[in-house]
Formats: structure tokens, C-alpha cells, sequence
């Protein structure tokens, strides 16, 4: 693949709900570039952005890929990204280091959640877009009922430079608003036509759409508009380059991916109205403002890591300054560590074309970088350039994994380790309490890949549960109670004789005091007793959880001058515990956390009546702007477990939340008695 300037580079992300053709787009482009020889689809899993064995086997896009390929005088790198809200890491990765998006559409089920929630990432990075309605070719599809879904969701800026020519039915072409033409399909090309009579009041509207919005991106033009003058239509063209980089005019663009309609039409107008990374505003660091200028130093960001277990590791970086080539040396800013480069490569899907450089502005792809993760920073040897990296959501699902055959639990954690080194939404650790493997994710889904890629690539398989809740437990009344160990068994025998009160503590773990007079228990044993008291609170009397908020005062006992040992008053203290804390009203905790719900205001009766559900409390409710809503809230964490998935069902996945562990509350008489009970059934 030949180097081009960075004014001819165009980084593009293709955004959208799952299921609105963004692969399928990614497809077309590629064919009617010359690139493939023919329309892999993903129904048959022969397309070249999915290209992973779990895509192809679920027929959805779970990674984000990059096709490269030249089209005319330049190299577009496509970044297809997944529409499943499950794999949001995956999109922001792509959002990232694009320098503007097509949010992709379909013609018959019009604006979607995704294609909201696509407008909002553009929004968040300042990314120029644009919309393509795919699907026209269906029967059901409306791109009049789309255009106006979307004009009325995100306002004046749509400019749609189309409109499809419908003849029985059958989309047969489209009237071209910027040069005022019909063009017709004819195979797999397109012929000018006249503009048919019917169409002549509906395309006159949408241009005086298309001439006003060019007015506005500038004064001189305003002026000549408000004088009655024609714009030409290069002026047009100009002024709609400008107003897409800019952000104030938004094309919308029609066609069908699957019938390679209005291809040609796309690869053209990305190249006419997107901008180059030269066009885009420098990445600012704290040392400063990168250039897009090859002759800078060196500044390049890893922004997706590919963990495979034979081809070893592969980064996708993209060069924000200078350039990198095979066989440099350079720093990583994060650790401060060198990486030797190896083989560079361009990226088509999963084929990899090998490189001499790669310049500002361009993505691609490395292989065995050391200690490099993804968000990291490659510079030249001895800078410190250091480019803001991914803000990944934190994981809001977790779940227990269990080996499904024994022995396996280092292969599952080695597996789990390298799957952690791609996914920075993917989270794993160990409970030291319940004594389980938590993975956290982003849905259901997303665990269900993972379990799945851990098995196919490192040959486990394993089961996920509901994790175990780590409840408490504490005592309501003080009690005075006596520990006596006595053992005699010829010989030295053992002595150790406690009197304990126990009363609710003040502080979280144990509070241990004593109070002896006249020698009764010799100082000495006081840490024993201490000691016996911290391994006993570690389990409770009703369901076997460690005590907290628990005072001991050791007030009384005696001890024998040769049979008494450190380990009898131990002892002593143990069998002291465990009667003190049956007979002080034993009660059980259970965690409660600190809830926080954005939803759209239209969902707020169900989100407050399914809390209500869960047991929980309603602290208050925020306007927020944008028709949503804040919801504030405590709820037991055991009530949450699955709060990811359903509150996803309820608000269409518009809602998000945040949870955080707030204290511990006395469990109600039901809810305890239930835990007691599955304790005792484990312990069977």
C-alpha cells in the first residue's frame, strides 16, 4: 500500500445500533474500491471486518477492525465498530482516533438508541459526521420518515445531499441536491437523468435547506443569499467543507450496502467533505500541541490490543506526530521502559500488509510489544510526550467463574489474565473472602464472550454463578459469659479459664479491653485471649459471616501455675465467643450501597418502582438537562446483582448508573432467615 500525504489520509469511524449495516457498509466500500472481488456477508461470516471465530459464530460485530485501502489519490482507514451496547470499549477505542464518523442508519427502522448514543460520543470528542441511511432498497424503508426522525432529534445541521428516485416500490436511484441532477442505477453505475416532475417540490425544499446552511457558514455569503444570488456550485462545495469540519452542517447520505447502492457516492463524498488529519485540531498534552507533521518527534498512541495465543500480541496504533518505522527504539511516556519496534503492518480486517513507516496521521498496526498496553504512548527515545488516553466505562456486571473440570483454575486465571490485556472494560479478581473469581463486564453478553474466547482460545471451560453476597454479622446486647478450657491427659495438661463480656463496639473490627484485678488471668495471656477472639469473629454464630462492631472485655478467670498455656486461654476465649455471641441476639448485616440512575424523565416511575422492588430508598431526584434524570437511592447489594441487564430492558439501554458499597444494615427477619438457611444447607 503506498504512503500518501496526510492531507489525503481520512480516519473515519463508522457508528450505529447493531443490526443498521455498519459491516456490511465497510463491506460494499471495500468491493467497490477493487479491494475484494466480491460481497462477503455477515449472515455467512465471510466478511473482512468480522473476522473473529465469536462474531462469526454470533453473526454481530463484538471488536472493533480497521480496513485500509486507497481509494483515488487516498488511503482511508474504516474503523468498524460494534453496535451492541455490551462492547462500548470497543467503540470508544475507535471513536478515539477517528477524525470524523458515519453514523449508519437503517432506512426501515429509522433513528435507534445506538444512533443517539452514536450523535453523543461524536458530540463528546468534537468529531465531524455524517449519516448514512442503508437499507433504502428494503420495501419498508422510508427516508423521508428517517430524515425527519433525525431532524427533529438533532436539528438544523442535517443537510441531506440525496434523495432516492422510488419507482414501484423500488428505490431506482437519487436526485443528486448538490449538482440538481438525477442519477439513476444502471449496472453497477450510474446514469444522469432529469429530475422527475413529482419529486420538484420536495427536492426544491431540501436544496433551499442545503443554501441556507451554506449562507451560514460564512457573511459574504449570507449577504449574497439575503440578495437573492445563486451560489456555484464549487462555492457550495467549499462552504460545505468547511461547515463539516466545523460541525455545523451534517450530510446525509442514502444507499444499500447489500445491493452496493450509493457506494460510490460515500467513498467520494468521505474523501470531498471529511476532513484529514491535517484539517483536525492538534492533541494537546501537557508539553504542548501535537502537529500533524511527519518532520516532528516522534508521538504515537496504542489504542486496541489483540491477545492471541499463537500470534502473541498485536497493538493498533495511530501516529499523532513524526513517524515510526521498523526497528526504532522508543519510550513508552507511562512506564518510562523502551520498546524496540518490529514489523509494521496495515490493517484489512485481519490481513496484515507489512510497511516501511507510518506517518502522522495513519493507523496501524504492531506486533510483540513488550510491556505496552492499551492508552499508552510510544515517543521518541528520552521524550516524556505523553497523549491522553481511553476513558473505558467501569464494568457494572459481576459474576462468579467456576472451572467446570478441577485442576484447571491456573489455566482460567492465565486465560483470564491475557483476555484483561485486550478488554480494559473487563475486570478479574479474587475474593479473599467468599473464596470465589469475580469477572465484571458490561452485560451479559459481554461475559458470555469472554467465557466463550476463554475456552476457545486457551481450552477451558467454565460456568458463571451469582456471586455470593459478603454479609456480616453483629450483636444487639451486652452479655457477660464464662470460657473454660480443661484438659488433663497425664503429664502436663492444659488450664485456661475466661470470664467475657461482649457489647456492641463502636469500631468496625474488634475492640478488646480488660479488666482484671488481683492477677485473676496473669498479663501474658492477654494477647492469647486477644488472639483467640480476632480467628474467632472471622465466622459467626448464624450463618458463618465475620462479626464486626463487636467489644470484648476480658473481666475475669483464672489459670493454673503449671497446666496453663498461651494456647488454652486461646481457647478459652474461643468457647467464650461462641456462647456470648449466641446469647447476645445475634443479628445479620447485609451490604447496602449507594445508587446513582441517569434515565430519560419518561422512565422515571418505572426505575423508582423497581428500586421500590429491590428494597430500596429513594433519596432524591435530579433534572439533569436533556430530558434526563438523576435518581439517588440506597439499595441492598444483593437486590443488584443483574441491575446492569435490567435496567438496559427498562430504558431502552438509555440509562446508565453508577453503584457504590455505602455500609452495612441489619437484613430484615426474612431476608436473614433465608441466608441462614443456604448457609446450612452448604455446610451439609
Amino acid at each position: 500500500m503506498r504512503q500518501v500525504p496526510i492531507d489525503k489520509i481520512r480516519n473515519v469511524c463508522l457508528l450505529g445500533h447493531g443490526g443498521s449495516g455498519k459491516t456490511s457498509l465497510t463491506e460494499a466500500m471495500l468491493k467497490f474500491a477493487g479491494v475484494t472481488d466480491r460481497l462477503g456477508k455477515v449472515s455467512d461470516g465471510t466478511t473482512v471486518t468480522d473476522f473473529d471465530p465469536e462474531e462469526i459464530k454470533r453473526t454481530i460485530s463484538i471488536n472493533t477492525a480497521i480496513a485500509s485501502f486507497e481509494w483515488g489519490s487516498s488511503k482511508y482507514n474504516i474503523i468498524d465498530t460494534p453496535g451492541y451496547f455490551d462492547f462500548v470499549g470497543e467503540i470508544l477505542e475507535g471513536v478515539r482516533v477517528a477524525d470524523a464518523a458515519i453514523i449508519v442508519l437503517s432506512g426501515k427502522s429509522g433513528l435507534s438508541v445506538g444512533a443517539e448514543k452514536s450523535w453523543d460520543y461524536c458530540e463528546a470528542r468534537k468529531l465531524p459526521r455524517m449519516f448514512f441511511v442503508n437499507k433504502i432498497d428494503d420495501e419498508r424503508a422510508d427516508f423521508k420518515n428517517v430524515l425527519e426522525e433525525i431532524k427533529a432529534k438533532f436539528g438544523k445541521a442535517l443537510a441531506p445531499f440525496q434523495v432516492p428516485i422510488v419507482k414501484d416500490d423500488k428505490v431506482v436511484g437519487f436526485v443528486d441536491i448538490i449538482e440538481m441532477k438525477a442519477k439513476l442505477f444502471q449496472n453497477g453505475s450510474l446514469a444522469e437523468a432529469d429530475i422527475p416532475g413529482e419529486m420538484s417540490d420536495e427536492v426544491g425544499s431540501i436544496r433551499e435547506m442545503i443554501v441556507e446552511a451554506v449562507a451560514e457558514t460564512d457573511e459574504n455569503l449570507m449577504e449574497r443569499y439575503f440578495g437573492g444570488e445563486e451560489f456555484t456550485t464549487d462555492e457550495i462545495r467549499a462552504a460545505l467543507r468547511q461547515g463539516v469540519k466545523s460541525g455545523d452542517i451534517v450530510p446525509v447520505l442514502c444507499g444499500s450496502a447489500i445491493d452496493n447502492k450509493g457506494i460510490g457516492v460515500l467513498l467520494d463524498a468521505i474523501g470531498e467533505y471529511l476532513p484529514s488529519p491535517a484539517d483536525m485540531p492538534g492533541e494537546k498534552t501537557a508539553s504542548g500541541e501535537l502537529k500533524a507533521d511527519a518532520s516532528a518527534s516522534l508521538a504515537a498512541m496504542v489504542f486496541k490490543t489483540v491477545a492471541d495465543p499463537y500470534v502473541g500480541k498485536l497493538s493498533y496504533f495511530r501516529v499523532y506526530q513524526g513517524e515510526l518505522k521498523p526497528d526504532m527504539t522508543v519510550t513508552n511516556s507511562r512506564t518510562g521502559n523502551t520498546e524496540k519496534i518490529g514489523k509494521i503492518y496495515y490493517v484489512l480486517g485481519k490481513k496484515q500488509i507489512e510497511t516501511d513507516r507510518v506517518i502522522a496521521g495513519d493507523i496501524a498496526a504492531v506486533t510483540k510489544l513488550s510491556a505496552t498496553v492499551t492508552g499508552d504512548t510510544l515517543c521518541k527515545q528520552g521524550s516524556n510526550i505523553a497523549i491522553e488516553g481511553i476513558k473505558f466505562p467501569e464494568p457494572n456486571l459481576t459474576l462468579a467463574i467456576t472451572p467446570k473440570a478441577k485442576g484447571d483454575e491456573e489455566k482460567i486465571s492465565s486465560g483470564l489474565q491475557r483476555l484483561v490485556e485486550e478488554d480494559p472494560t473487563f475486570k478479574v479478581y479474587n475474593n479473599l473472602e467468599t473464596h470465589q473469581m469475580l469477572i465484571s463486564g458490561l452485560g451479559e453478553l459481554h461475559l458470555d464472550v469472554i467465557t466463550s474466547k476463554l475456552k476457545s482460545k486457551f481450552g477451558v471451560a467454565v460456568d458463571l454463578i451469582e456471586p455470593k453476597v459478603p454479609y456480616r454479622e453483629t450483636i444487639r446486647k451486652k452479655v457477660r459469659v464464662e470460657g473454660k478450657h480443661k484438659k488433663q491427659s497425664g503429664g502436663h495438661g492444659q488450664y485456661g479459664h475466661v470470664w467475657i463480656e461482649f457489647e456492641p463496639g463502636e469500631e468496625e473490627g474488634l475492640t478488646f479491653e480488660e479488666k482484671i484485678f488481683g492477677g485473676a488471668v496473669p498479663k501474658n495471656y492477654f494477647p492469647a485471649v486477644e488472639k483467640g477472639l480476632q480467628e474467632s469473629i472471622l465466622h459467626g454464630v448464624l450463618a458463618g459471616y465475620p462479626v464486626v462492631n463487636l467489644k470484648a472485655t476480658l473481666v475475669d478467670g483464672s489459670y493454673h501455675p503449671v497446666d496453663s498455656s498461651e494456647m488454652a486461654f486461646k481457647i478459652a476465649a474461643s468457647l467464650a465467643y461462641k456462647k456470648g455471641m449466641e446469647e447476645a441476639s445475634p443479628v445479620l448485616l447485609e451490604p447496602i450501597g449507594h445508587l446513582e440512575v441517569t434515565v430519560p424523565s419518561a422512565n422515571m416511575g418505572d426505575i423508582i418502582g423497581d428500586i421500590n422492588k429491590r428494597r430500596g430508598r429513594v433519596l432524591g431526584m435530579n433534572p439533569i438537562g436533556g430530558g434526563m434524570e438523576q435518581v439517588v437511592a440506597e439499595v441492598p447489594m444483593a437486590e443488584v446483582h443483574k441491575y446492569a441487564t435490567d435496567l438496559r430492558s427498562m430504558t431502552q439501554a438509555r440509562g446508565s448508573f453508577t453503584l457504590e458499597f455505602e455500609r452495612y444494615e441489619e437484613a430484615p427477619p426474612n431476608v436473614a432467615q433465608k441466608v441462614i438457611e443456604e448457609s446450612k444447607k452448604e455446610k451439609e
